[in-house]
């Protein structure tokens, strides 16, 4: 299954009998889940639930708009909605004798209420529902194809990304040797000032056990390398991956701070290391930024 984008944009048009055309248009952008919202003519509440069943179906993750508007042809004939005029006519005079006020109800007012003029609804016999749960279908076969399209870019930009992370990850690794090296030297200049005095073991180890500390970063290395590995592999999988993704970038960004945290203050070699894991941290923000999209 192709890796998905949550964003894309699709519109149907279809027809039930002569008189009566409609358009369906789906929408989606991010949203951490499956986030569904409506615009149905009314008393559609039974069409609602079936176009929900269909999209859960097809749709993991993002915000989806569906809006289904009616297109009536010529000739169609509207109807007044008298409980609805009636109602706003007696509010009207009511309001009018409390407040002492000598006015008249305006039709053309009246009639530019939303529901005083109904145009013949849908057909009753199960077509028109019929007809639109087949044209969900296309337009949601056009949305997916539209983000997958733009899922393949963003597949290409985070092999990219991580193309990057592995190069500055390996010249980490280059790198590491001369660092321990460097802390080597420090470590024989320290003991040497510790041999004008009582040695104390403990102390000893205490330093001994800093300076190691401080200096290797292997485990950060191994670690973010793994990560990587887990990252493209997820991308050939494809489906819905964007979660995972994200998790993933978490946890080099935190290898990445250790391994910056073990570097910090130091000079010479060491400034090469922290120079690459900034390069890390940088291209790490950027891959979120797309992962971001991923369904």
């Amino acid at each position: 299954m192709p890796v998905r984008s949550m964003t894309g944009y699709a519109q149907v048009s279809g027809q039930v009998g002569g008189q009566l055309g409609f358009s369906l248009s789906l929408k989606s952008v991010n949203h951490r889940f499956l986030d569904l919202h409506f615009r149905l003519p009314s008393d559609n509440d039974g069409m609602e639930m079936k176009l929900r069943r269909v999209l859960k179906e097809r749709l993991s993750r993002g915000h989806i708009e569906l809006t289904l508007n009616l297109e009536r042809a010529g000739g169609t004939a509207y109807s007044l909605n008298r409980e609805l005029v009636a109602a706003y006519i007696r509010a009207f005079r009511d309001a009018a004798r409390e407040f002492g006020i000598v006015a008249d109800p305006d039709l053309n007012a009246i009639l530019r209420i939303p529901g005083a003029m109904d145009a013949s609804g849908p057909p009753a016999d199960g077509e028109f529902e019929s007809v639109v749960l087949v044209t969900v279908g296309k337009a949601l076969a056009r949305l997916n194809e539209m983000r997958e399209e733009e899922g393949r870019s963003i597949d290409l930009e985070l092999r990219e990304r991580m193309a990057h992370i592995e190069k500055a990850r390996a010249a980490v690794a280059q790198h590491r040797s001369t660092v321990l090296d460097s802390y080597a030297e420090k470590l024989k200049s320290r003991l040497h000032e510790l041999a004008g005095t009582q040695l104390d073991p403990d102390r000893i180890a205490q330093e001994v056990a800093l300076l190691v500390d401080r200096s290797d970063v292997q485990e950060e290395l191994v670690r973010l390398h793994a990560h990587v590995k887990h990252f493209l592999a997820l991308l050939d999988q494809g489906g819905e991956i964007g979660k995972k993704l994200d998790f993933l970038l978490q946890e080099m960004n935190r290898e990445s701070n250790t391994l910056l945290s073990k570097t910090s203050g130091l000079a010479g070699e060491a400034l090469n290391i922290t120079e690459r894991g900034l390069a890390i941290k940088s291209e790490i923000e950027k891959a979120r930024e797309q992962v971001q999209n991923l369904e």
